[in-house]
């Protein structure tokens, strides 16, 4: 994958409703406040995936950018998981073949809509979490 300067930044899909619970779930455990965060939706976040080969306008995963480079897919959320106090025996999930892991993570993805819900506009953070958001 491509380099980007900024670190430890995750791209989201904003009117998700599972990628808002997602950001949520990761804001909440990220007592060092490493990770921040960017809707695809916005300019910055529209900029970030298309420099990844991510469609903007009609996304098939979130991202991680986290030692300057991007992963996608289930590689981005084991990625996170792993650097989330607590939740460093992900790190054996690495395991497991990346094309059946890739697998289960775009068969949630390309349902998530269905399953989950969508937001008719970006999910709106608390004013703490909105401070974490690159827009």
């Amino acid at each position: 994958m491509s380099k980007w300067s900024d670190d430890d930044v995750i791209l989201y899909d904003g009117v998700c409703i599972f990628c808002s619970r997602w950001v949520r779930f990761v804001a909440a455990r990220d007592t060092a406040k490493r990770f921040r965060f960017t809707p695809i939706q916005s300019d910055y976040g529209a900029k970030l995936a298309r420099a990844f080969g991510i469609d903007p306008g009609d996304p098939d995963t979130n991202a991680v950018v986290h030692g300057g480079e991007a992963f996608v897919k289930s590689d981005a959320a084991l990625t996170v998981l792993s650097q989330l106090p607590g939740w460093g025996w992900v790190r054996m999930l690495f395991a497991v073949p990346k094309p059946l892991r890739d697998r289960v993570y775009s068969l949630i993805a390309r349902n998530r809509y269905r399953i989950f819900g969508k937001y008719d506009a970006c999910f709106v953070p608390d004013a703490e979490l909105r401070a974490r958001v690159i827009e």
